[in-house]
Order: structure tokens, then sequence, then C-alpha cells
């Protein structure tokens, strides 16, 4: 019986995705780094705001986290990558989430990408209203969760430009996480549609009418499964948890595709991205087992890649994982291994200074 959380969507541990690097080494000297905060509906959150040593930014890059908590102060989050795109003459901006670091409020893990978009907004009004060189050209940067995020964000405010790290579909992703990993896993194709299939079942008591005594009986065996347990989804909700889930989905706070029984994380999501006119870099690890990266990667060809207002570039990279590094299988037991230790994909970096240089963002080339 295991414990189902609709909204977590198992984007798991893109903390890792291209660039949560804990700070290593001597630090460079193409950036200085400054306190960063705003208000966010009464909360302050507080992060860094980079900035070129040698010469007055020429645009701003805005760093959106994917699933987890953060610690980015504290642990100087993602600082080679900040410290490459201040090297071309970007300021980076970067914050903690709700509850995290300094940031006030409380964490919350399944905190709704429209409130994570509201953050967005709020931090690059704020950085707009400040007499800052750069911010006449702002792009956001983001992986996994940050593909609802960002397109929410674009929807509300003006970007000049998105690089987007294993975006997800038009859909939540635990149903093909389990298809992906429990092969790998060395679960038979049996075992793996019974496992499949009880998490299937499990959710619909969820939005279809469906009693507390069914939810605790429609997954028996995923409880012993190992990988299961490694997901943390061994347990159960309680009833007055199950009932909550069921009203959020009555009164359409929660949605559901019927056809496919998975969540729709953010409605007319199609129509949102269609309506992105500005460039989009996509990057995708081919070997990724947390989101369908095919169908993520179809979708931007389906709704910005036939908007002639925008521009579209796709790049695949054959031996990567989800967080865009050097695998073998794709697994998420492999990626947990060697989050921070496994190479980025060859070529990832160049892929995108070499987007960002041919379009006038940034000044001069990374090495």
């Amino acid at each position: 019986m295991m414990r189902f959380i609709p909204v977590l969507l198992i984007l798991i541990l893109l903390a890792g995705c291209s660039g949560h690097e804990p700070a290593r080494g001597e630090p460079t000297e193409a950036l200085r780094t400054e306190p960063f905060d705003f208000e966010v509906e009464g909360r302050k959150l507080s992060g860094l705001l980079d900035r070129p040593t040698d010469r007055d930014a020429t645009g701003t890059i805005v760093l959106v986290h994917s699933y987890g908590e953060t610690n980015v102060v504290e642990q100087n989050w993602y600082y080679s990558l900040r410290s490459r795109f201040a090297a071309i003459g970007l300021n980076v901006l970067i914050w903690d989430k709700p509850g995290c670091g300094a940031s006030e409020g409380e964490f919350d893990i399944n905190q709704p990408v429209q409130g994570s978009a509201e953050e967005v907004v709020a931090a690059v009004r704020e950085l707009r209203g400040r007499d800052i060189a750069g911010t006449e050209v702002v792009g956001l940067w983001g992986g996994s969760r940050a593909g609802w995020i960002v397109p929410l964000a674009m929807h509300e405010e003006s970007f000049d430009f998105w690089i987007s790290l294993s975006g997800v579909d038009d859909r939540e992703n635990a149903r093909y996480l389990l298809e992906t990993n429990l092969p790998l896993e060395g679960r038979s194709e049996a075992e793996t549609q019974k496992l499949v299939g009880q998490w299937q079942a499990s959710f619909n008591t969820l939005w279809q009418d469906a009693t507390y005594e069914d939810y605790l009986n429609a997954a028996p065996d995923l409880k012993d499964d190992d990988f299961i347990q490694l997901m943390g989804w061994d347990g159960t909700i309680s009833e007055e948890e199950f009932l909550d889930y069921q009203r959020r989905f009555r009164t359409g706070e929660l949605a559901v595709d019927e056809d496919t029984g998975l969540m729709i994380p953010v409605p007319n999501f199609r129509q949102i991205l269609s309506s992105i006119d500005t460039p989009v870099l996509a990057l995708f690890g081919e070997k990724d087992t947390n989101v369908d990266w095919r169908k993520a990667a179809a979708i931007y060809r389906e709704t910005i890649g036939v908007n002639p207002k925008a521009s579209l570039t796709i790049k695949t990279f054959p031996d990567a994982n989800h967080s865009l590094r050097q695998c073998k299988t794709g697994g998420i037991r492999e990626l947990l291994a060697e989050i921070e230790t496994a190479p980025f994909a060859d070529g990832y970096y160049e892929t995108i200074f070499d987007w960002l240089a041919e379009r006038g963002f940034g000044t001069a080339q990374s090495s």
C-alpha cells in the first residue's frame, strides 16, 4: 500500500541537473555576488545576484529550481555554472525556496507549480525595478519541474529566452518512471505491469468514486518492492488525507486526464507553450527514465516549433540521463549514486554557450 502524493511528480533529484554543484576550488574572478531579497505574498525570499566583474552585464539569466529543497546561499549552489554565465557578461539570479535557507515561509515538497511561477515573476519584477545593468534582457534557465514553471512565468511576464533542461510533457511522470526503471531493477515484464497497474489503481481511488478501504486494498505488492521503497512510496496516506485529495479533485483544484488516468499539472499547457514567442533551447538526455523526453520534445515541436514568432532548438544527448550527465542505464539508482560525480554529457556546456552567443546573449564565448 503505497503513499501516493499526486503532485509529487517524481522529477527527482534534478537538484543535480545541469549544475547543482557545491562550490569547489578557488573562487573565480568572473563574478561578484551580493544578496538579493524580494517578497512574494508577504514572505521574504532570499537569494543571490551575481554580476560580471570586468564589464557591465548585457543580460540576466534566472535559474529556476526543479523538485526538492534548496540551500542556494549557504552551499553556494550552481557556482560553476554561474561563473560561466558571468564570464560571458550575464548577471545570474537565484534564490532559496520558501522555508529553505533564509527564505521565509514553510517548505512544501508539493508546492503547486503556479506558486513557483509567481516567485519567478516577483523576483524579476523586483530586479527590473532596480538600477542594474543587464536587466533589459532577461532569460530563464531551468530543468525538469521548471518545464512547467517557466511557461507559466512567461505567460505573465515578458522574457527574452528560455533554456529548458530535461523538460516535462503535459502529464505527470510517475507512471513513466516506473515503466522505465522497474525493468532496470530486474523486474520482468509481467512484474512491471503488475506494479504499474497497482500504482495506477491506487491513484485512481483518489479521483474516482472510491472508499478509503478501496485505496488501502488497491496496491498490495508495492510496499514490498525495493524500488518502491527507494522512492519512498511504501507507506499509506491517512483517511483524512485521502478524503482531502478527493475533495480537491471534485472541486477542480487538482485535475486528471481521464483518458490516461494521469495528473494534469498545468491546465492548457499546450496553449501556453504555443504562446511563447522567444528563442528556446531544449536539451534532453536520451536515457532519461524520469520524464518521457520523447513526448516532451514532440510537444515542444508541435507548439513552440510552429510559432513563427518563436525559435526552437532541440538537442539530445544519447548517453545522458535526467541530470544530463553521462550514464550507462539512466536509471534512478545509478543517477542517485553518481549525481555529483558523473561528468556532464559531451557538448553540454558548448551547446548552451554557443546557442547564447549566436543570439547575442552574452559578449564572449565560454571556454
